[in-house]
This record gives C-alpha cells, structure tokens and sequence, in this order.
C-alpha cells in the first residue's frame, strides 16, 4: 500500500513544534519564515521585484523595504540571469561575428 505524504499543514505543525521546542523565539522564526517566503517567490520570479511583489500581494515600494529590512541579498539571486557588462558582451559578439 502506498505512504501518503503529510500535508503542508502538517509538515508546518511539525516544524513549529520542533522550533519551539529548539527554543527559538517568535520574532526569529517570523523573520525567517519571510525571508524564506520573500526569497523563492524572488527565485521563481528571477530576481524581478515588481513582479514579485504582485505575486505577494503587496507593492514594490513594500517589498523593496522588506528586503532592505531582511537584509537579503537580492543580487545573488538576480547573479544568474543578469547580462553580462557591455565590455564582456563586446567579446561575445566578436566572437559569434568571427564564425
């Protein structure tokens, strides 16, 4: 017979009680719980905070303060998809021209 897997309710429920039980304080697990939160829907959304912040539910001007707030590091999500800088793209298209 197969295993069902614990709902997303009860997968919370468990990680609340390990957290208290680990003795962290509210504040603390609230400020991760966003941070987390803020970061996949960053993730999901490559970096771009407009359109994270209406996926969240709330506006830019909002969002950009939280993460400021958190101090997350948002370039290092945007680090894999950004351009390369104007003199490294000079090379690339030498190249692609050059074949």
């Amino acid at each position: 017979m197969k295993k069902e897997r614990p709902s997303v309710k009860d997968q919370l429920e468990a990680l609340v009680a390990q957290m208290y039980q680990s003795g962290i304080l509210y504040s603390e697990a609230v400020r991760e719980f966003r941070k987390r939160f803020i970061l996949t829907v960053l993730e999901q959304n490559n970096g771009n905070q407009c359109k994270a912040a209406k996926q969240l539910g709330m506006h830019r001007n909002t969002l950009s303060r939280t993460i400021a707030e958190l101090e997350l590091d948002v370039r290092a999500v945007r680090a894999g998809i950004r351009r390369p800088p104007s003199s490294e793209r000079a090379l690339v298209m030498e190249k692609k021209i050059s074949r």
